[in-house]
């Protein structure tokens, strides 16, 4: 390591002094303390001190884990990159504190170890060093048991992790084909009611207009009725939503019109032509055309077939539409048939995963999109952001326990784009925000968390995306931000 100057992002360094520690001095840092004279005899041939400027950096996140670092004198400075970001993880003047190649003792598994951070001097700090392959060595044969369980426990979490991980993906998949089919189930079976009713109404309109043929109607006037039909129809397409008030009063109206003529089963039929927004100035006219008062009945009964036919036409429509719909957000929530890595509109990510989670979502809940349109796409790999919004939406509905706001919103800010997914329901202690993204700590009861859908959300986020994700909460209005870079990272 040479020395390149100061505060540039360089390894400033020192050569290093072997030797310059006494036995005694190494028992006064808290590693070493119960070490016997021959165990620090062996350390301080292996070692030696090193010196680093103010400002400079030790040791950089991402290199290669060479050394291990103890600090005897100074202040240091951890960061880790989040994004473009360094962020502060730690500042201490404690001597004894150790960094750098701190597992150096685990089996080699081929992968080359590196630093998980990066350290910096803040002032002039001087360091007891070890090669890594040194002491790794020392750990396996002075405290082989220590090893293996500190082995194991690595181990252990690694394995743990990946199998409560691939649960909880299970789980969730099962959860949301659950709520996907009541989705689909809905409309599937407002479409089959609708084809039956539709089938009935049809069968009913050949039958009255056998009738009307059988009563030697004038065909100038059955052509008129037929007219009239189309344009009661148009009429209908255009009508305007009415109120539930003025839906019944226009009933009313339509009934007691149809009792002064004698329609049949006036009361019936009303409810169809009040939908279909016709009044009573529109049944005079029917009366007006088809003349013959004898034919007026069957007439009348024949346009609420033609009235229903349309109506049911459109449950139709609208139920297979809500099934198409539904297919659609469920191939953009997995990402069928696309690349694992493209540009993305992180819009539509969003809205499939409200798609997909509306049977939880409910009824009891609000959801609020404040969408910035104009923002650009972003390289992603979509199906992994589509977990975290599950993830992050998730636990927005279960906080609020059925009832509250969802709020989902979109904006700018500098060369990220950020994602806001905030509920309102009670807040997160402020104890426990510093904790929400540790592996397996969960605030849920036994056997509904398993504490990894943030830590996998905030790894996806971070380590896949460099982006950064972060929780603001108070009560009533807690806020999880996540930010994500508009161009590729320079990892990538």
């Amino acid at each position: 390591m040479t020395d390149t100057g100061t505060d540039t992002g360089e390894i400033t360094l020192e050569p290093c002094e072997p030797g310059k520690l006494t036995n005694d001095q190494l028992r006064t840092l808290f590693l070493f303390e119960k070490l016997t004279d021959e165990q620090l005899t062996w350390i301080r041939d292996h070692g030696c001190t090193m010196r680093a400027k103010a400002g400079s950096y030790v040791l950089r996140e991402g290199d290669p884990a060479e050394k291990f670092f103890i600090l005897l004198s100074g202040t240091i400075q951890l960061t880790r990159m989040v994004g473009q970001d360094e962020v502060e993880t730690n500042r201490t003047e404690q001597r004894g504190v150790y960094m750098g190649a701190t597992n150096a003792y685990l089996r080699d598994d081929g992968v080359q170890q590196q630093y998980m951070g990066s350290m910096r001097a803040l002032d002039e700090s001087e360091f007891f060093v070890m090669e890594a392959a040194d002491f790794g060595h020392m750990m396996r044969e002075w405290f082989p048991m220590a090893v293996h369980l500190l082995e194991g426990l690595a181990m252990g979490m690694r394995n743990s992790q990946a199998a409560v991980g691939e649960r909880q993906r299970l789980t969730a998949l099962g959860a949301l084909t659950a709520g996907l089919m009541h989705e689909l189930n809905n409309p599937a079976a407002a479409a089959s009611r609708a084809t039956g009713s539709l089938r009935q109404r049809v069968a009913g309109m050949r039958h009255k207009l056998g009738m009307l043929a059988a009563g030697k109607v004038d065909p100038a006037r059955l052509d008129a009725l037929v007219e009239l039909q189309e344009e009661v129809i148009e009429r209908a397409a255009k009508a305007p939503v009415l109120s539930a008030m003025q839906t019944s009063d226009l009933e009313d109206e339509l009934g007691e019109w149809m009792d002064e003529h004698h329609i049949t089963g006036g009361w019936d039929i009303a409810p169809v032509f009040a939908q279909g927004g016709l009044d009573v100035e529109c049944l005079t006219e029917i009366e007006r055309k088809v003349g013959a008062p004898e034919l007026l009945d069957q007439a009348v009964h024949w346009l609420g077939y033609a009235l229903e036919t349309e109506q049911l036409m459109s449950d139709i429509e609208d139920a297979t539409s809500r099934v198409s719909s539904l297919v659609t957000a469920a191939k953009q929530y997995s990402q069928m048939d696309r690349a694992a890595h493209q540009w993305i509109d992180v819009h539509s990510g969003l809205d499939s995963t409200l798609v997909m989670l509306t049977h939880k979502i409910g009824d009891g809940i609000t959801v609020v999109k404040d969408y910035d349109r104009s923002l650009p796409q972003i390289p992603a790999h979509p199906a992994e952001l589509n977990q975290v919004w599950t993830n992050l939406i998730d636990n927005a509905v279960q906080a609020m326990q059925g009832v509250g706001t969802l709020t989902i919103k979109t904006y700018l800010v500098g060369n990220q784009l950020v994602v806001s997914i905030g509920d309102s329901g009670p807040g997160v202690p402020e104890e426990l925000r510093k904790r929400v993204f540790e592996p397996f700590f969960t605030t849920k009861p036994v056997g509904e968390g398993t504490g990894l859908g943030l830590d996998i959300s905030y790894r996806i986020v971070v380590n896949r995306h460099g982006g950064d994700i972060k929780l603001q909460s108070e009560p009533g209005d807690t806020r999880f931000l996540v930010r994500l870079p508009l161009s590729e990272p320079s990892s990538a």
